[in-house]
């Protein structure tokens, strides 16, 4: 370990959050210009508003990453060509859980840089939304909203959580904050993983070929699986027609977990309640897809998992993987690059 430790902020993070990271060891040289650094549209934003950095700026930006070992999040303006502009960098911390594909499209997962994730961060939030959805379906606030737009005042009756089946496919720090708040509301949680280790507030487990058997059972269906070959499409034409008409189809994992096409058919033609998507195949979607104008549809602009507690849950990780790193320990959250999660 060099004497001094040198440490690139990479995201537009607060001032709190850095003064954290400078204070740890006395050891850590921090980088930081946020004059070189996107510029945040909304609290815990991390990709900000387009950046045109001047030439000097550039230069500036580019002997900061240089000199770096350590980087906190992805470079704007360098990722492909990261191992060249930051030949002495051996670790990268994602401010993102999902970061797999990318790092294979752009080939970093062909390199010695070790990547770790923000896994966990965004479970709390994820679940919230997984939450607000199906009581939004079970309270039917599709009737009070339409009947709210016309001022008309008509009694109907809804439906409660308790006792309905809750699924979810893929259960990891995601997947467990869903179950945990459908035990909450009296529901029966089912799940989806590779392991057949019992997981609390899970009260039946199925393995991949029992996916069909889960399907037919859920009255709410969450996807919270990374995006790996073996989930890309996992919930197809044929999956969603053992769903009930009852059913809700909640997506917070990846786009491509789900054959879009065949989601849109079943929802038009009321084979399904309806579905809560936190992600998509485009992001966004054309401004012509039937999705935008389905009353039966939540569209979020996979913003369910970003909120104001973020980045100092991040900051958390970071500086805990600083102190591991320091002391020659593992660090927590390392990204398989042949599993890409």
């Amino acid at each position: 370990m060099p004497e001094r430790l040198v440490v690139l902020i990479a995201a537009p993070i607060e001032r709190d959050h850095i003064d954290r990271i400078r204070a740890l060891d006395p050891r850590i040289e921090v980088l930081h210009d946020p004059e070189l650094l996107p510029h945040p549209r909304y609290v815990s934003d991390h990709a900000g508003s387009p950046l045109q950095r001047t030439p000097e700026q550039e230069a500036r930006f580019l002997e900061m990453l240089s000199r770096a070992e350590v980087v906190f999040d992805f470079p704007s303006g360098h990722v492909r060509d990261l191992p060249a502009v930051a030949p002495r960098l051996r670790w990268l911390q994602s401010t993102s859980a999902g970061i797999g594909q990318m790092v294979k499209r752009v080939g970093l997962d062909q390199t010695d840089i070790m990547f770790t994730t923000a896994s966990g961060v965004h479970a709390r939030p994820l679940a919230d939304f997984c939450l607000m959805a199906m009581l939004m379906f079970a309270k039917n606030y599709q009737w009070m909203e339409r009947d709210k737009k016309v001022k008309r005042w008509e009694r109907y009756c809804g439906e409660e959580l308790s006792g309905k089946t809750l699924a979810i496919v893929g259960i990891g720090r995601v997947g467990q904050e869903v179950a945990r708040h459908g035990k909450r509301m009296d529901m029966r949680v089912t799940g989806m993983r590779r392991s057949d280790a019992a997981v609390p507030d899970v009260d039946k487990l199925f393995d991949r070929a029992e996916l069909h058997t889960m399907l037919r059972e859920a009255d709410f269906l969450v996807l919270a699986a990374p995006h790996t070959p073996e989930t890309e499409g996992i919930i197809g034409e044929g999956e969603l027609a053992l769903l009930k008409p009852s059913a809700v189809l909640i997506n917070i994992g990846r786009g491509a977990l789900v054959d879009e096409d065949a989601l849109i058919r079943a929802l038009q033609e009321k084979r399904l309640a309806g579905a809560a998507l936190d992600v998509l195949r485009d992001e966004p979607p054309p401004q012509d897809s039937p999705l935008w104008d389905m009353p039966n549809v939540i569209i979020s602009p996979h913003s369910a998992s970003t909120v104001t507690q973020e980045n100092a849950r991040i900051t958390d990780i970071f500086c805990d993987n600083l102190r591991r790193y320091m002391d020659g320990q593992p660090l927590r959250n390392v990204l398989d690059k042949q599993k890409l999660y």
